[in-house]
Order: C-alpha cells, then structure tokens, then sequence
C-alpha cells in the first residue's frame, strides 16, 4: 500500500490528541496506556517506528510546571493558607495532570513523527 502524501494526511495533532492513527485517523493507536500497537488495525499502516521516547515528558513537565506554580501562586497569594494546605492540593493535582496529559502528548508525537516522516539518523553513503 503506497503511503498518502503529507497533505492528504489527517492532522497529527486531530489524531494525537484522540489516540488514533496518525495515517488513517481510525484505528487506536495503543494497545496499553503507553503501549502503541506495531501495525494499525483499520488501515494496516506499519507504527513500530513508535519508540519510547522523552519528548511528551517533557512537554508535560514544561506544562503541568506553569500550570500548578502558576495555581500555587495564586492560591498562596489570595488565600496564605499553611503549608499542608499546599501539598493537599498540588501533589495530587500535579500527578493527575500528568497522567491526563500523558498518553495524548506521547499520541501527538507520534503522529508528527509519522506526518514528518521523522527517523533514526542516517548517513548518506
């Protein structure tokens, strides 16, 4: 099967964010939480390009970081509640937003790998 050209493609952030295929935006894209699949079970597009990478952790810490100082500050700055007060509410908080952010953020980046036709470095020879 011939591969569609980038323009034809469905928007790898569409996809990413609803964890389906970044080739046909039909079949899942993950088997486990984290797991994606090596082949697309609608389109049969090959995916085990889809390493393990730390790019959404990244993108997760630089987000959910802004996100619970910025709450944190807030909060501190309206309120002055005690310190307890504080890891009531923003460890539970940074842990849930991270786990919510995970698997789309780690779906988005596959797609753009795969909409890119991003891979390993090669050298010309």
């Amino acid at each position: 099967m011939t591969e569609p050209s980038p323009e034809r493609l469905p928007s790898p952030f569409a996809t990413g964010l609803a964890c389906r295929c970044p080739r046909c935006g039909e079949g899942a894209l993950f088997t486990g939480f984290l797991k994606p699949v090596s082949r697309c079970e609608s389109c049969g597009a090959d995916l085990s390009f889809a390493a393990a990478t730390e790019g959404p952790a990244v993108f997760i810490i630089l987000i959910v970081g802004f996100v619970i100082v910025g709450a944190a500050a807030t909060v501190e700055g309206l309120f002055h509640p005690p310190p307890f007060v504080h890891l009531l509410l923003w460890l539970p908080s940074t842990v849930i937003l991270s786990l919510l952010l995970l698997r789309p953020l780690k779906a988005t980046m596959v797609a753009l790998q795969y909409h890119n036709r991003a891979g390993e470095g090669r050298l010309d020879g």
